[in-house]
């Protein structure tokens, strides 16, 4: 055919163009498919061990038979779909109960509501046994404060040796971090001491290997500089040959407004992960130090308020498909009833009454944000209390189990579409799509929101979701 532009500028074109896809995606490899956390616990240093995880979950548990001693109670209280048609007579509870565990499929078709009520409770029970904790934070910042310089280089000591242990027990979370104080003028020294000396006693107590999954957890981050700073810690460490060359991740947190806009009029965000050098794995955004840095006082700092929204916007945009996690923040309403019993007394009904009253509008209210917080794609947030772990699984599961029917419909078709294509020999671009509907599966059986026999609907084995890449789905069913 008869074409116009010369071989040589027509080669010059495409060189270009394939240095700059080149570049591209290599700032953005498209989102991740290895597990992530769905909440992360930060809890203070001064109180963390190695068995913190399984302390949490038999609190937590306690928390939920106390509040919700039955699923009906939990739904209602959360207010699920169709919750207000649920049974109010204990018989009839006990007797919907019975119903459920001798056939769950059968009432599932009969009455979807209580299905979801008792499904939902019931696994978050089974999780909170299991694997109570995801991920957790030993905190020396907000959750230690400022102490003594003795003081916090022994917690620092102390914690890593508590980590090792746990290493060896089994007994820490599948993710595990320490949270330093932020490198401002002020603390930029105390912090990095304490990351030193963690470290240093970490390397020297397990012989240089980290727990699976672990980070450090930089806060309020205002300049790239912070970031190449701990990075170059971290290379320090490796160099030294106290753990493997590359091993060392950290996070970052958006906390303050010039995280998302800088002194340039530009996106902060993508500086922080380039100074990085590949080593962030996840952002977190604080809601309560940028709510109050925007100048909103403590009446009206939410997870809701829309200052929170223009951020969480501006995080999904500037990190999307950059393999970064994002995180957002944690409900600061505390579960907690006023009253507790002096020791040998209990306490009198109306006490019961209110420390019930307390508790489940502070369920509700952490229920409604961490559903904010899924609308916006945000599935992971942080937890303060043991108390909240049944309401951030319950929001979870709930969400991942009523969107199952319409989720593997969709990613059925898509396979079907995708196999036909490359049946005909068709090409067939669209990996990135089918990735991200994969990726709800992936992330509801890591967290037991649903069973691998439930996502098996969509048409792949067991073995495919175990995979977690659609492209080797795809390259595998070529080959047959």
């Amino acid at each position: 055919m008869e074409t116009t532009t010369p071989p040589d500028t027509f080669k010059k074109i495409l060189d270009q163009l394939h240095t700059a896809n080149t570049a591209f995606a290599q700032t953005y490899p498209g989102e991740v498919v290895e597990r992530q956390a769905v909440h992360t616990v930060y809890g203070g240093a001064q109180i963390f061990k190695s068995d913190t995880a399984p302390k949490l979950g038999a609190v937590a548990i306690a928390n939920l038979i106390e509040y919700a001693p039955d699923f009906v109670t939990f739904a209602k209280v959360l207010n699920f779909r169709g919750s207000s048609d649920l049974p109010k007579k204990s018989a009839k509870i006990d007797a919907l109960t019975k119903k459920l565990k001798k056939n769950a499929d059968a009432v599932k078709k009969s009455d979807p509501a209580a299905w979801l009520a008792y499904t939902v409770y019931n696994r978050v029970i089974t999780k909170l046994q299991s694997e109570p904790v995801e991920d957790f934070r030993i905190d020396f910042e907000d959750g230690y404060g400022n102490r003594p310089d003795a003081e916090e280089d022994g917690h620092a000591v102390f914690t890593a040796n508590e980590v090792a242990k746990g290493m060896t027990a089994g007994t820490l979370p599948p993710f595990i971090g320490i949270r330093i104080k932020p490198l401002t003028d002020e603390l930029k020294a105390r912090a990095l001491r304490t990351c030193d000396i963690f470290l240093t006693a970490l390397s020297k107590a397990t012989g240089g290997k980290l727990p699976a999954n672990f980070v450090v957890t930089l806060p309020k981050v205002t300049t790239r500089k912070q970031v190449d700073a701990l990075i170059e810690l971290f290379e320090l460490f490796e160099e030294k040959g106290l753990f493997d060359k590359g091993a060392l991740k950290m996070e970052f947190m958006v906390e303050t407004p010039q995280s998302i806009i800088n002194d340039q009029g530009q996106s902060a965000l993508p500086t922080f992960v380039a100074a990085a050098k590949g080593r962030c794995v996840s952002a977190h955004f604080g809601v309560y130090d940028y709510t109050a840095l925007c100048g909103i006082t403590a009446s009206y700092q939410s997870m809701r308020h829309p200052a929170c929204d223009f951020a969480r916007h501006n995080m999904k945009v500037a990190l999307a498909q950059t393999g970064v996690n994002i995180s957002d923040g944690a409900t600061n309403i505390m579960p907690v009833g006023p009253h507790r019993a002096a020791k040998g007394k209990k306490l009198s009904p109306k006490q019961k009454a209110e420390n019930l009253a307390v508790v489940h509008r502070a369920w509700k209210l952490a229920f409604d944000d961490n559903n904010h917080s899924l609308l916006y794609g945000f599935y992971q947030g942080w937890d303060l209390h043991p108390a909240q772990l049944p309401i951030r699984y319950a929001a979870i599961y709930a969400f991942f189990i009523q969107e199952l029917e319409a989720a593997s419909h969709r990613l059925k078709t898509f396979i079907d579409k995708a196999a036909q294509a490359t049946l005909i020999g068709d090409v067939f671009d669209d990996a990135a799509t089918g990735q991200g509907l994969l990726n709800f599966f992936l992330r509801g059986i890591s967290c037991m929101a649903i069973t691998e026999t439930e996502a098996q609907v969509t048409g792949l084995s067991i073995e495919e979701l175990r995979g977690r890449s659609f492209v080797k789905i795809l390259n595998a069913r070529r080959a047959k």
